[in-house]
């Protein structure tokens, strides 16, 4: 293997560097720009990989950021987001007035709340002022120590860069979680194999001895930091071979100990100023006022001896830099529990009393309980989970409950924790303070949002929906009993759990207790319930004003209940999702993807099927069951809509178990709708009518659950195409009657496109045009190419001009689609119609499509025929008179050498054409 003489520590990562410096490529010749995550464990070369993309690109012109992430900084909000944009957010003059408070607020350098979305917004803007002049990288080292608030902007920075010239380079930890909601490929980077490790250590240490660097080689077993690290502990002696080896070389976890073993020999002084500089790590303290916490007379001296043992340096900006994240893990954890009260208490001591982080300090400095103390981190935390850092909040809050002397605020504050962990995306361990706070007696006023808590960790992560019915209409109840005093929006935020459950599990006590309490809950809430129970005309006009006079942070508020309203009536054409995108926390990030999950299957992006399963697999690692549940069931949609019914097969499998457990009636629902949907791709509409039949009785809708409104095209096609006209127009007749049209564009179409399948001859060409030429019908492009498809087979048959071209339009979108079923129905019909399209290049050994000798009416009746159907049934799927098709037939079987019914299946298996 060719070896990097440049540089000796990119031995053995030629894959790696070729990725980079790939990305980098696109970025500057303007084809786009590309993320690259780097994974691997502690040491094995991830940093320095970030470096050399960062020389690289400075000499390439490239105008680069960076932000390290740190273990002391995990719970300061938009931390790591201020490191890499402070200093392009003071230079630039593009930024709005609104972009640069919400920012500046962000950052703490100004008071306000500003919501996920605005800091998002506010720091692509600036990203694309930047990229006027020079492509951009953004470096982001250490990921799994970036705060989840900062982790969340540069996600949304993400997943905006591909057609951008800006290349977004991170390094993470395997088990690291804040990278993994971004959907790209991590690069893993592995130990490296013992020749590439053996020139490694050759050209670091190259008079080492042949037994102590074979040593080393097993020890470090390919880990470049152990590798490097290793043999400066090691005297010359040993080095040389002369001196015995130490009985064990540490490595990983035992690399940190090494580490501690180093500290150990430094000076108290040395000790304490490593602490210090390590506690204070981040933008927050990169001025150098932590030093004001090291005793006067020694801080240079202690410096020097620092620098001189090689375990970190100050920088210009008066920061400590460790050699390596592991040494500064490693001065944290050597430290006794009252060496580090005592540093952080110094550390808080060098803050002013109102800065939260002195705030933060103090609390760790705390050893015994103090109300004052408490009340003041409860505050802290409660306004960064304003500002969108829940996750950070429940972490302050948490400790608040810790130091608090009464054992009720105790309980009230954990409580409060394990909601803001839940809005911040910390499913997991809201759950986990749920389970300690079920032994604990919770204090009446706090019962409420104890019931809010248990409900969410239920769920969302437990799939259990039993405790909705059972404690939130007693908690909507006494919240908005009279002089039950201001909620704080819980009333909104257990309405809408409450919501979520009655749509999912159909619970008639859910129902009933939030319309008893739909005038206890702000427009949204009442429009979000009227959607799902009383869908009339007007709802959609109704979301539309709604969503356009609201605020950017009363967005952020209200972000799930205008996205379930949106979702029970199909209005992609609002685009909310986008809206949103941005805000912080997966709660609120699983929510928009799912609304984006299930626009792209109506709007045709089938491209983006494979998403749905990357984001089960997200909400999977984040404890997020429900969502990895639906987002397993819109993937069955795409499926259903290719007519891949093994691969629906799979997912009801998967689905149905967990769905059934929890009485989720809807999901349940919708797994028969696909299973229908699949039967008419490969033409079975018998089947597919009773799939459908289970869901709505003809003639007959539901009141409320708007998504059976969506149905009408569905069912009035299988009834039609099964000889069932009649239970057709019984249903077109209901739809009309419930007014279904005037729920939105999409369910005006639906009842126009079955409307033109069932009409009569006289009149079905006109509604077939007038379906299609429906303002926006283009959107529904399955639906839409479903309508060409009846259409063009309704022309063909009369003998009508245009079917070629209607057909032609059909099958080009399903072949775009991938959806091979419908296709072969196109193709069928544009063979029967005379046209000659040519089918799909097949390899040489491959059999026919169909035999050349059958037209394809004929095969179409060969083919039903085969299935045992008699000639008036295959009469009744193709319009065809019984004496027609017998007409076929005795065309048919001499054509294909046979003589019965009986050998036409084995007559079409022989050519192909099954």
């Amino acid at each position: 293997m060719a070896h990097d003489r440049q540089d000796p520590a990119l031995i053995g990562r030629q894959r790696e560097t070729g990725v980079l410096a790939g990305a980098l490529d696109r970025a500057q010749d303007g084809t786009g720009g590309a993320t690259v995550l780097l994974r691997g464990e502690a040491g094995v070369g991830k940093s320095t990989l970030l470096a050399w993309t960062e020389r690289t690109a400075r000499e390439r012109g490239f105008t680069v950021l960076r932000a390290v992430g740190a273990e002391a900084e995990t719970d300061l909000a938009f931390g790591a987001l201020h490191q890499a944009l402070w200093s392009p957010c003071q230079r630039s003059d593009a930024l709005s007035a609104h972009q640069r408070d919400a920012l500046e607020s962000a950052f703490g350098v100004r008071s306000g709340t500003p919501s996920g979305f605005a800091v998002g917004a506010a720091a692509l803007a600036l990203l694309d002022d930047a990229m006027r002049t020079a492509p951009v990288l953004l470096v982001l080292d250490d990921l799994h120590w970036i705060d989840s608030s900062s982790a969340t902007v540069f996600g949304f920075l993400h997943r905006r860069c591909a057609e951008l010239p800006l290349v977004i380079v991170g390094a993470t930890r395997p088990d690291g979680q804040a990278a993994q909601a971004w959907a790209t490929e991590p690069v893993d980077v592995r130990a490296l194999p013992r020749a590439d490790a053996a020139a490694l250590l050759g050209s670091r240490f190259p008079e080492l001895a042949d037994s102590t660097r074979d040593r080393v080689l097993v020890e470090a077993d390919g880990n470049p930091l152990a590798l490097v690290e290793l043999p400066r502990q090691l005297a010359a002696a040993q080095q040389r071979g002369v001196a015995p080896l130490p009985e064990r070389l540490p490595l990983g976890r035992r690399l940190e100990r090494m580490f501690a073993e180093r500290l150990d020999a430094t000076t108290p002084e040395a000790g304490r100023l490593l602490l210090l500089g390590a506690l204070a790590a981040g933008p927050d303290l990169s001025s150098g006022s932590w030093l004001r916490a090291v005793p006067d007379g020694s801080v240079r001296e202690t410096l020097e001896r620092v620098e001189a043992d090689g375990l970190a340096r100050l920088d210009a900006a008066g920061q400590l830099v460790f050699r390596h994240p592991l040494a500064r893990t490693a001065v944290v954890a050597a430290a006794s529990d009252a060496a580090l009260r005592e540093a952080h208490q110094a550390l808080a001591d060098t803050l002013a009393p109102g800065d939260p982080r002195r705030l933060a300090h103090e609390a760790a400095a705390a050893l015994l309980p103090d109300g004052d103390l408490a009340r003041r981190l409860e505050t802290a935390g409660r306004d960064l989970a304003r500002r969108g850092g829940g996750a950070e909040g429940a972490l302050l809050v948490e400790r608040a409950a810790v130091l608090s002397p009464d054992s009720c605020d105790r309980v009230r504050r954990l409580t409060a924790a394990a909601v803001m962990a839940a809005h911040g995306g910390q499913l997991r361990h809201t759950a986990a303070l749920v389970e300690e706070l079920r032994t604990a007696t919770v204090p009446s006023d706090a019962a409420p949002l104890f019931a809010y808590a248990v409900v969410y960790a239920d769920q969302s992560h437990h799939v259990d929906f039993a405790s909705s019915a059972a404690l939130l209409p007693t908690a909507l109840d006494t919240l908005a009993a009279p002089g039950a005093g201001t909620s704080g929006g819980l009333v909104e935020q257990v309405f809408f759990k409450l919501l979520l459950a009655a749509t999912y599990t159909d619970d008639p006590w859910a129902w009933q207790a939030l319309q008893r309490h739909r005038n206890a809950v702000s427009e949204v809430g009442r429009l979000c319930l009227r959607a799902w129970t009383e869908p009339g005309p007007g709802v959609a006009d109704a979301l539309r004003a709604v969503a356009a006079g609201m605020t950017e942070e009363q967005e952020a508020g209200s972000a799930w209940l205008l996205l379930w309203t949106n979702s029970a009536l199909d209005c992609p054409e609002i685009d909310l999702w986008r809206r949103f995108t941005g805000l912080h926390g997966y709660a609120s990030e699983g929510s928009v993807a799912k609304a984006k999950s299930h626009q792209d299957f109506l709007l045709g992006d089938w491209d983006r099927a494979e998403d749905c399963l990357r984001e089960a697999e997200i909400a999977d690692e984040l404890g997020y069951h429900t969502n990895a549940l639906l987002f397993r069931q819109y993937h069955a949609a795409f499926l259903a809509g290719r007519g891949d019914e093994a691969g629906l097969e799979a997912v009801d499998r998967a689905v149905r178990p967990t769905a059934t457990r929890a009485r989720m009636r809807s999901v349940l629902d919708r797994l028969t709708h696909l299973r229908g949907l699949a039967a008419l791709a490969h033409q079975r509409p018998e089947e597919a009518y009773a799939h459908l039949r289970e869901l709505l009785v003809p003639g007959r809708l539901p009141g409320g659950r708007p998504w059976r409104h969506a149905l009408v095209f569905d069912l009035v096609a299988a009834a039609v195409q099964a000889g069932r006209r009649e239970e057709a127009l019984a249903h077109l007749a209901a739809a009309r009657t419930a007014r279904t049209a005037e729920l939105s564009g999409r369910h005006a179409f639906l009842v126009a496109a079955a409307a033109a399948v069932a009409a009569e001859d006289d009149g079905a060409d006109d509604a077939f045009r007038a379906a299609a030429g429906l303002p926006g019908a283009e959107r529904w492009a399955f639906d839409l190419a479903r309508l060409r498809l009846a259409h063009g087979s309704w022309l063909r048959r009369r003998h009508r001009p245009g079917a070629r071209e209607v057909l032609r339009a059909a099958h080009h979108v399903f072949r775009r689609l991938k959806a091979g079923p419908w296709a072969a129905q196109c193709e069928e019909e544009l063979r029967a119609a005379g046209d000659a399209l040519v089918p799909p290049q097949r390899g040489p050994a491959e059999a026919p499509a169909v035999p050349t000798l059958l037209t394809g009416q004929e095969l179409r009746i060969a083919r039903l025929a085969a299935t045992g159907l008699t000639n008036k049934e295959i009469g009744q799927r193709l319009q065809l008179s019984p004496r027609t098709v017998a007409a076929h037939l005795y065309k048919i079987f001499p054509k294909l050498g046979i003589t019965s019914r009986a050998a036409l299946a084995h007559a079409l298996g022989r050519s192909g054409a099954r």
